[in-house]
């Protein structure tokens, strides 16, 4: 199918893109690595007024160390950040899962923030931002603004971007030492979406598990933080049976669709499984 008509607009700087979308309105789309808006647009079901290309944005490629965080620009691709040192040595559990996004041609041209400003709940990346605590900064004429992950998926594919905002890159706090992380993830076929997926990172301090961060994909209309799985494990035994027991809490306050690749119910046996292994598996037992 052909997409319906657009201007296109193709800023050279960070101000430009700001300004052209202000001055688009509601009805215009951003482009940085298109993996997700380019079959929206062919099947017109986006149809915007004004297309913003970042693709000279180079200056938003950028992936760097800011002192207790790590800041990932809005034009990183997947296959850079898994690449890189920063985020492999301080983030690994976001390295881990962006291995699993869809296929190499994907991660090649698909961005990180791209995916988090999709806010598909069925997406990797989205849990991961949540689980680790990420702040996402956005910027528009009228200046720039923080927005916590646990703030910034407010319903299905819809972010708390306003529409003359423009997602400029992701702060990420490093974990710090002594963190075991996995992304555990369940689909039918590989490169597929996930059915459910859990992101997970642990400390331990010996055998006592000290602190736990887990987070859920297609749970819901948005990520869900499972607090009450991380209530469960931290100051217990790190055990196989401690975190089955805990992965009970695992669909505690979610809302898992129905659709053609399961039911809710299913969804929610399998948060259950999933969680237990990710424990496990980030806690090394």
């Amino acid at each position: 199918m052909i997409p319906a008509t657009f201007d296109y607009v193709r800023p050279a700087s960070v101000d430009d893109a700001v300004r052209a979308l202000a001055d688009a309105g509601e009805d215009a789309k951003v482009l940085a690595g298109g993996q997700s808006l380019m079959p929206l647009l062919r099947m017109r079901l986006a149809y915007p007024d004004a297309l913003i290309d970042l693709d000279r944005l180079d200056g938003l490629r950028e992936i760097r160390d800011a002192g207790d965080a790590v800041v990932i620009g809005a034009m990183a691709t997947h296959h850079q950040v898994i690449g890189d040192p920063l985020v492999r040595e301080h983030l690994p559990l976001m390295a881990r899962a962006t291995e699993t996004v869809a296929d190499p041609a994907v991660r090649h041209r698909g961005t990180f923030c791209g995916s988090l400003a999709h806010a598909d709940p069925a997406g990797d990346l989205p849990a991961v931002a949540l689980a680790l605590d990420a702040v996402l900064l956005a910027r528009s004429v009228r200046g720039e603004r923080e927005i916590p992950a646990a703030e910034f998926f407010v319903d299905w594919m819809t972010s708390a971007l306003e529409p003359d905002e423009l997602l400029v890159g992701v702060r990420v706090p490093k974990l710090g030492a002594g963190w075991g992380v996995h992304y555990e993830k369940f689909h039918r076929t590989a490169q597929a979406w996930a059915i459910v997926g859990v992101a997970c990172a642990v400390r331990r301090s010996g055998d006592t598990v000290e602190d736990a961060r887990v987070a859920l994909t297609n749970m819901g209309p948005v990520p869900v933080r499972a607090s009450g799985v991380e209530d469960a494990v931290r100051g217990r035994a790190a055990t196989r049976e401690a975190f089955q027991a805990a992965a009970g809490h695992a669909a505690e306050g979610t809302e898992p669709p129905t659709d053609l690749h399961g039911s809710a119910e299913y969804r929610t046996h399998l948060a259950s499984v999933l969680t237990a292994r990710a424990l496990s598996a980030a806690a090394d037992v």
